[in-house]
């Protein structure tokens, strides 16, 4: 197992030193740099265009140079020192944005998939439970409303509907006044009433395909002869239910979490555009 690992750690480096180097050209591609942008900003607002200086940001990051030199400074100092540069949009570190913001994603991600779990497990087996019943149709439908609708939608709805019923305009992680404020209990409540709307948008549009799976793999199980044994045994139908079948037909969910953890990522980064998140 130990050789295992460590093999896949080795194959991982290469790939890691791969995507990167395919990242780092296709963000070349377009043309223009981060110089140009700066001359047309600067001209836009009725500045004055200076060539020295515009010149001087070349040198200073690097790109009067070819791109395979480019490449080699930008990959020595991310991995070598840490550095990953300056946001020209924060005007600060890349990797204090990543300090300050990366925890939060990961918190994010991980609640909204075990919120996920906790609504579709149940649903799951009901569905499967009660196989072509009205129950059934139901959840089926909801699943079918899950999987089509965008979870930026999602949010702007239940956005509305919020504000329209409250007055409570659920945006960001916290509202103004404790922006900047220190911890404390009205704090984490004020964290508490605007982070469960990104909870439950992901919570419910990552449910709605695990339904579907869930039912599919318990449905399947539910016809194996073991499940036949234990009720001829007399076990009562939930025991027979929840211990054997049940228990196998999650597997697929855990083994699964693969892709499961980049869609709730992927999804968590439009919600936060929607709701102004700071992730």
């Amino acid at each position: 197992m130990g050789a295992f690992i460590v093999r896949r750690v080795l194959m991982l480096i290469p790939f890691l030193f791969l995507v990167s180097a395919l990242s780092f050209v296709v963000i070349q591609l377009p043309p223009g740099s981060f110089v140009d942008t700066y001359k047309r900003n600067l001209e836009a607002q009725g500045g004055v265009v200076n060539q020295a200086q515009l010149q001087a940001l070349e040198v200073r990051y690097g790109l009067d140079k070819p791109l395979v030199v480019q490449y080699g400074i930008w990959i020595s100092n991310m991995i070598l020192r840490g550095d990953f540069g300056n946001s020209f949009t924060y005007q600060r570190p890349v990797i204090d944005i990543l300090k300050e913001r990366l925890p939060r994603t990961v918190i994010i991600s991980l609640v909204s998939i075990v919120l996920t779990w906790i609504i579709a497990i149940p649903l799951g087996i009901i569905a499967a439970l009660k196989k072509n019943s009205l129950w059934d149709y139901l959840l089926t439908f909801l699943s079918f409303i899950g999987l089509s609708l965008p979870a930026f939608l999602l949010a702007i709805m239940l956005m509305y509907v919020v504000f329209a019923n409250t007055g409570w305009l659920v945006t960001g992680l916290y509202s103004p006044q404790f922006q900047d404020a220190p911890w404390s209990l009205a704090k984490f409540v004020d964290l508490l009433k605007n982070v469960w709307l990104p909870l439950v948008v992901l919570a419910v549009t990552g449910a709605a395909g695990t339904i579907r799976v869930l039912r599919a793999t318990l449905l399947d199980e539910l016809q194996k002869p073991y499940v036949i044994t234990a009720r001829a045994k007399g076990l009562p139908e939930w025991r027979v239910i929840l211990k054997y079948p049940v228990r196998l037909a999650i597997n697929p969910m855990i083994s699964t979490i693969g892709w499961l953890l980049p869609a709730v990522v992927g999804g968590e980064l439009v919600v936060s555009k929607v709701l102004n998140l700071p992730t």
